[in-house]
């Protein structure tokens, strides 16, 4: 069962946009309160962690691994569990935790007895809670603005992402100045709370969980991913955004050092040429609607990759001086075609997937697509030492645009658009949908 999408179907039919819901337009407005907090996070942790406390190149690192460590612990249980319960409780409960574990680093900070372990444990306790978010955001997505606006909802929520990327590390900047790095986390505590709010008031129910249909952990977990790996879609562009996670993160993990000691630009400049990449999310973002009408969804899903990936190999052409348009227009390309493809294919599965499922459905590949960030991270960093930073640049800028070799093996070839995929379906081989 779906989902109400509207507490007044009246209302729905009056304004006959996405914009007209109210339960979206809450989630909406939490998510973007949220999305720019974030970025004050991302900056004002290993900030504190070196300006206070004197952390090491190496212990910084680590604030990462314990941040990105739940995804891994935790990614596959998590969708186990979001199936047994409404979703909106638990984003409530994720945003609740993390503006209380938040909150306590200025608090510790003031009484002069914050530590490096406090900040691991909050980055480790932040992540567990954004593993059971984002899996259940994904799957409250569907039920709650309605089949027909399920792509329009992702490309309005990846907007806001991409806006608070291009203006969120400015901001960031200027009030990590004006309060110090550990006082700037209430800000991100704040927006938390106001994510939690703004879902608290959203009016719209979901249907009751089947308790009876409860099994054994692992046996649930496995469902979600047979589900995946039987559908020859989801498997293929589960395929292709782990590649191309591989390969991105590598290009990242080098592009600073690469910069700095072969193009011998400013961190300034850098900071700009990272802005622009998320212009080009933002681009693909607000351009996502009006594409597919033109294209088709399936098409698109598949083109976005495969038209833009090539723009890759820009990046190691990169020199100083006017030899740095190669890079922005490479970044802003690959931002572009990557923003485009996640909103279709997000919208493809969350349609494809029976509503009971979504939680593991969105868990299992969330696990597989992201296990390849860190590697991607290691792999950039042993190829530059291997290889040097342009030519390991060269691998990495390959490997981007192999990645779509996955989509064009797909049956999305011979699709033009997947809304006309039935609701509720079971159309996995072997996965009881009653």
């Amino acid at each position: 069962m779906i989902m109400a999408r509207l507490r007044h179907p009246a209302a729905q039919r009056l304004h006959g946009k996405l914009i007209g819901q109210p339960g979206f337009r809450r989630l909406w407005f939490g998510q973007t309160v949220s999305a720019f907090g974030s970025q004050i996070t991302t900056l004002a942790l290993p900030l504190t962690a070196v300006l206070v406390l004197h952390a090491s190149t190496f212990q910084v690192g680590l604030l990462t691994t314990a941040g990105f460590a739940p995804f891994l612990l935790m990614g596959l249980p998590a969708g186990v569990w979001v199936d047994r319960v409404r979703r909106r409780p638990v984003m409530i409960a994720a945003d609740v935790t993390r503006t209380l574990v938040l909150a306590s680093i200025p608090v510790a900070f003031g009484l002069g007895v914050l530590t490096l372990g406090q900040l691991y444990l909050v980055a480790f306790i932040c992540g567990v809670a954004t593993v059971f978010f984002d899996v259940a955001y994904l799957s409250l997505v569907p039920g709650l603005v309605g089949r027909e606006h399920v792509v329009e909802a992702n490309a309005k929520l990846q907007a806001s992402a991409s806006v608070a990327e291009v203006s969120g590390p400015t901001a960031a900047g200027f009030l990590i100045g004006l309060l110090s790095a550990p006082v700037a986390f209430l800000a991100d505590a704040a927006s938390f709370a106001a994510s939690a709010l703004s879902l608290l008031i959203i009016r719209d129910r979901e249907p009751a969980t089947e308790h009876a249909q409860r099994r054994h952990l692992r046996a649930e977990m496995a469902e979600g991913l047979r589900f995946v790996v039987t559908q020859p879609i989801l498997r293929m562009t589960t395929g292709c955004s782990a590649t191309a996670n591989l390969f991105v993160s590598a290009v990242l993990a080098i592009s600073v050092v690469f910069l700095v000691r072969q193009v011998h630009v400013g961190a300034g400049t850098i900071g700009i040429l990272m802005s622009l990449g998320a212009v080009g999310g933002l681009v693909g973002a607000l351009s996502c609607g009006v594409l597919r009408r033109w294209i088709g969804s399936a098409r698109l899903i598949w083109l976005s990759l495969v038209g833009t990936s090539p723009f890759a190999l820009l990046i190691p052409v990169t020199f100083p001086g006017a030899g740095l348009t190669c890079f922005a227009v490479g970044l802003i390309a690959i931002s572009f075609g990557a923003t485009v493809y996640t909103v279709l294919q997000a919208s493809f599965r969350q349609l494809l997937c029976p509503h009971r499922l979504l939680g593991r459905m969105n868990a299992t590949i969330r696990f597989i697509t992201w296990a390849t960030i860190p590697l991607g991270g290691l792999l950039g960093g042993a190829l530059g030492s291997w290889l040097g930073n342009r030519v390991a640049l060269w691998a990495c800028a390959i490997g981007i645009c192999l990645a779509p070799i996955w989509l064009l093996a797909s049956p999305l070839r011979r699709m033009r658009d997947t809304e006309s995929i039935p609701a509720e379906s079971d159309l996995a081989p072997g996965v009881a949908t009653s």
